[in-house]
Formats: C-alpha cells, sequence, structure tokens
C-alpha cells in the first residue's frame, strides 16, 4: 500500500511469513495437515492463492520442514504459480523458532504477516482489516470472541476462575507488527527460556511490553487439526 509522507509517495512492504513445518501429529496422519487435500488441492495453497491476489501483500516467505523445501518450491510454488513466494526455507524445531528463521529474510519490510499454513480459509478482509489495525497500534492479531463459557482449572481440574465470556477471544492467524517492533523482540527472546510460548503475540507480551491489539477474524478462519476439521474445511471450500 502507498502512504503519503508530505509530497512523497512512500510503499509500505509487507511480507507474509507463511509456516508450514508441522507434523500432522495431531491428526494422525504420516503426511503433514499443510500437504492434505481440500478438494484435491493442498491445505497449504489456499492461504497462499489468498497472499498472491492481495493487493497488500509484497512477498511472502514460506517456511517448511527441510524434509519439504524441495516439494514446497516444485509441487505448490512453482506448480501454482505463487509468484510472491521469494524464499523457502527450512524452519526450526519449534514454531517460535520457524518464524525467527522467516524473520531474517524480512529485512526491508515495513508489516511482517505471521500466518499459520493449515489455516487455509484467511480472506483479504481480514488481511485489510488487520493492516489498518496495525498502522495505527504496532501490533495486533486476528482473534474472535468466544461462543464457549471458559473455565479457568487448578492443577487438580478444579475451576479457579471463569472469566466473562466477554473479554475471551479466540486467538487465530494471522499476527500482524511492525518488522522492527518483533524482529527485537524475537531477538531478545534468543538468549531466554522460550517454555509456553505459544505465539507470536506473547513473544512481544514478554519482550518489550508493547501491547497487542485484537482485530476481528472469522469463525470460518479455522486451523485444521483434526480429521473433523478437514471435512469442515471441505464444506467451506465447496461454498467458495
Amino acid at each position: 500500500m502507498w502512504e503519503i509522507k508530505g509530497d512523497l509517495m512512500k510503499k509500505e512492504v509487507c511480507t507474509v511469513i507463511l509456516l508450514a513445518a508441522g507434523k500432522g501429529t495431531r491428526m494422525g496422519s504420516v503426511i503433514p495437515k499443510q500437504f492434505m487435500n481440500i478438494l484435491e488441492r493442498p491445505v497449504l495453497y489456499y492461504s497462499l492463492k489468498c497472499f498472491q491476489n492481495s493487493e497488500l501483500i509484497d512477498a511472502i516467505v514460506l517456511v517448511t520442514s527441510e524434509e519439504s523445501v524441495s516439494y514446497c518450491k516444485s509441487e505448490i510454488v512453482e506448480k501454482y504459480g505463487f509468484s510472491k513466494v521469494k524464499q523457502v526455507i527450512a524452519g526450526g524445531a519449534e514454531r517460535y523458532d520457524s518464524v525467527y528463521e522467516g524473520l531474517k529474510y524480512c529485512g526491508d519490510t515495513d508489516y511482517v504477516f505471521i500466518h499459520d499454513g493449515a489455516r487455509p480459509f484467511v480472506t483479504e478482509e481480514i488481511l485489510q482489516r488487520g493492516y489498518e489495525e496495525v498502522k495505527i497500534k504496532g501490533a495486533c492479531v486476528a482473534g474472535v470472541p468466544s461462543k464457549d463459557t471458559i473455565k479457568i482449572t487448578d492443577s487438580r481440574g478444579v475451576v479457579a476462575e471463569t472469566p466473562k465470556r466477554s473479554h475471551v477471544w479466540a486467538i487465530q492467524t494471522p499476527q500482524i507488527f511492525e518488522y522492527s517492533l518483533i524482529r527485537s523482540a524475537y531477538n531478545q527472546l534468543q538468549q531466554l527460556d522460550k517454555t509456553g510460548i505459544t505465539d507470536d503475540a506473547m513473544v512481544l507480551e514478554k519482550m518489550s511490553g508493547h501491547p497487542v491489539h485484537v482485530f476481528m477474524g472469522s469463525y470460518r478462519n479455522i486451523k485444521i487439526t483434526t480429521e473433523e476439521d478437514l471435512e469442515i474445511a471441505g464444506v467451506f471450500a465447496k461454498k467458495d
């Protein structure tokens, strides 16, 4: 997108780090979930198509497992003509390791959109909402208000707290940040214990205390984790 700075037009560069290094363990399959098919196309195809067609996104860094790099290049990126994919790289042992590797290839970026490849139904509308939010706030994550009552339990499984449902959001991706903010936070994280880090917002919260805002994602923006999720995804894909 273009931003007016005085008399000059400045192009704000937006790069996606697309995470596709999952093993599909919870799916109980030898095929990683991001490579399973929805209507004869891999799960990963759908989010890549959204980013490829988006007027916001300039480049994509695809992070996968070391053994899948060649497959992603030939059977997904080249096969479907995803020209915005500038790098296909091997990630690390954990999600935060993969994000850190991806950030190394985003040096000329203003904003970075970190997205799970197992969420095939990201849309242009979600990207636009997130972009408008991050320009103002510097850090934001997609989410949806919880439909269910949530209980916090202690180690014995006894209910310790019931938070107000109006304050509870189920967090999704993309998670969007000013590049300098999230890169600095990840650099600091490398020197510390990473136990318990489950998403990028937590890294920023832990390392800098910078507030992370939540913007509206979509209830269709599901993550493929189980066989049931794959069945639901098939229904969604038929409607699109």
